[in-house]
């Protein structure tokens, strides 16, 4: 149930069918020459519609927005800061647990370190607010990393490459333009940097060139199959 195109009384009967609540995060990023700015979101929110069609479950506009530190001085990329994930992820939160919803999901389709530590901190917040609520913080990289690994051919893939490029290709490949040579970030290791682009000029973390649309459809099976089984987890109550 994509609560955007629900009527109040469509919400409400949502509401008999189930308290799960599934809120896409993205980013608006670079994603090499090759991909669209809006990669993540798509991904994220991509799932959350497919998982939709399987089972209840009522899923949130998506954000478009997040935190990006390595990429933000490349073209394109608008980051914000933790403080205002934070305080979206909380107020959110706070308006759909007024419409009676009790389990929330965070999942996100950007994988930044400070992003996804973001997310975690807001969701132990939620925690600590609501002691009815349960909360799962999740990536999609950490949905297929099992599962999915035979379907990928480069190491250490992570932006933009073989991956993501598959994923696009697959679910809109007219917005993927043109092709990338295969890169990998050079930051200094634990010195910070100001001109971040100057030590990552692509933008591409693996090999686009590995990329088909085949592999892209098999990894989207694989995500929405694993976050049917953690929402099933999350309704049982269970609780690591």
């Amino acid at each position: 149930m994509l609560i955007t195109d629900l009527t109040m009384d469509e919400f409400t009967a949502g509401l008999a069918k189930t308290r799960t609540v599934l809120i896409p995060f993205g980013s608006t990023e670079e994603h090499g020459p090759h991909l669209p700015l809006d990669t993540d979101t798509i991904q994220a929110y991509g799932v959350a519609r497919r998982l939709a069609e399987r089972r209840p479950i009522f899923i949130a506009p998506p954000i478009h927005y997040g935190v990006c530190r390595s990429t933000g001085r490349h073209p394109g990329t608008l980051s914000i800061s933790t403080a205002t994930l934070r305080a979206l992820v909380l107020d959110i939160a706070a308006s759909l647990y007024a419409q009676g919803l009790r389990n929330i999901i965070l999942l996100t389709g950007h994988a930044g370190v400070t992003h996804c530590a973001t997310l975690t901190d807001a969701g132990e917040e939620l925690l600590a607010r609501y002691p009815e609520v349960r909360v799962a913080v999740l990536n999609e990289y950490q949905l297929a990393a099992e599962t999915g690994r035979h379907l990928i051919e480069t190491r250490n893939d992570a932006h933009a490459g073989e991956i993501e490029t598959s994923r696009i290709l697959h679910s809109h490949p007219q917005l993927v333009k043109g092709s990338a040579a295969e890169d990998y970030p050079n930051f200094p290791k634990g010195i910070l940097v100001r001109d971040k682009q100057r030590f990552w000029r692509s933008g591409v973390w693996g090999n686009p060139g590995k990329a088909t649309a085949d592999k892209g459809k098999r990894l989207e099976e694989v995500v929405v199959a694993a976050l049917e089984e953690l929402v099933a987890e999350l309704e049982a109550g269970v609780e690591p």
